[in-house]
């Protein structure tokens, strides 16, 4: 059984940094797609980035394009999502999730499995 279990999340001033953390577990993730998503309140889950495990692909949202790094340490099964000057807008709940899927996917019903998020929030 997969799960996906994130932490790191927290409240920063506008132009502060976050690091968030998914511990990945149950299967062997090589051949997984993993990626981050964020739900804002009153908003739809949007994608937010995804990195193939092995490594060899990574795509970004526009908004975040530049601030966030996603990257993963396979002797952990982690994943991770750097988030550097962070904006008020960035604030929401930042979810991990994983898919089997060969296309470097950025749709949220792509994605199979999901943790139960962690709470971003962003102070002006």
């Amino acid at each position: 059984q997969v799960q996906l279990v994130e932490s790191g999340g927290g409240l920063v001033q506008a132009g502060g940094s976050l690091r968030l953390s998914c511990a990945a577990s149950g299967r062997t993730f090589s051949s997984y797609l993993m990626g981050w998503f964020r739900q804002a309140p009153g908003k739809e889950r949007e994608f937010v980035a995804a990195e193939r495990w092995s490594g060899a692909s990574t795509i970004y949202a526009d908004s975040v394009k530049g601030r966030f790094t996603i990257s993963r340490d396979s002797a952990k099964s982690t994943v991770y999502l750097q988030m550097n000057s962070l904006k008020p807008e960035d604030t929401a709940v930042y979810y991990c999730a994983a898919t089997r899927s060969a296309v470097l996917t950025t749709h949220r019903s792509d994605y199979n499995y999901w943790g139960q998020g962690t709470q971003v929030t962003v102070s002006s």
